[in-house]
């Protein structure tokens, strides 16, 4: 098993989502979260609001899911497929190993509790 991260801009989430329940039927966990990379920062107001500045940080969705290994490939496809600009900014995906997995309500163990 593997779990998939993919840090994204916040308005390609739905296309990601979207994309990953068309490939697979594994939940999805998403989190708001703030980063910065390459990619530009947006301008915001000051907090008088009588100056622009660039924000520390830009507003990120990272989106998690835990895919049998055979799924991943096409997951990482369907992302690449609708977030991939071929600018600084798209976004990153991060792939590791999943050495066990249970469900807490079943107790089922492996990819019995995906």
């Amino acid at each position: 098993m593997k779990r998939l991260e993919a840090i994204i801009p916040n308005n390609k989430m739905s296309l990601i989502i979207s994309a990953i329940e068309d490939v697979s039927t594994a939940g999805i966990t998403v989190v708001e979260s703030r980063g910065r990379g390459k990619g530009a920062r947006p301008s915001v107001r000051s907090s008088r609001g009588t100056k622009m500045q660039q924000a520390e940080y830009n507003s990120l969705i990272t989106v998690m899911t835990i895919v049998d290994d055979s799924k991943v490939e096409q997951i990482v496809s369907a992302i690449l497929d609708v977030a991939s600009t071929g600018t600084s900014g798209d976004g990153k995906i991060f792939i590791s190993d999943v050495s066990e997995t249970i469900d807490i309500q079943t107790r089922q163990r492996g990819k019995d509790a995906l």
